[in-house]
């Protein structure tokens, strides 16, 4: 090969074994909300494991709408399932959880409301 050919810009991007897993992966996540039918997942997920690029991977996955990522909840709030746990096994450590948390998200409060209305402190 030569210099020319080696730093040659490259149209499309080769495809790993992992950016196949996750299209495979999108696309059963499309099949179970009802999106893709069994015969269009089997068909989509063979082309993706034949796919040689990048770009024909994207292709399986224009006709799809885009994953919406889910907001992060807040660091302050209470875990609802890990308090029922506790309640169940220790509910003393599940009280002390609960007041801990209270008190850090009303310490937190203010501080937050301030950040919101522009306020430095």
């Amino acid at each position: 090969m030569s210099d020319s050919e080696e730093h040659a810009p490259s149209t499309s991007i080769r495809a790993s074994d992992a950016d196949r897993d996750r299209t495979e992966a999108r696309l059963q996540h499309h099949y179970a909300v009802g999106r893709l039918t069994l015969p269009e997942l089997e068909e989509r997920v063979a082309v993706a494991y034949h796919a040689r690029t990048r770009e024909q991977l994207e292709a399986l996955m224009r006709d799809l709408p885009a994953e919406r990522e889910e907001p992060a909840r807040p660091v302050d709030a209470i875990d609802t399932r890990l308090l029922i746990i506790l309640l169940c096994c220790s509910p003393p450590a599940a009280l002390a959880y609960w007041l801990i948390s209270r008190r850090t998200a009303r310490r937190t409060a203010p501080q937050r409301r301030s950040l919101e209305s522009g306020d430095e402190t």
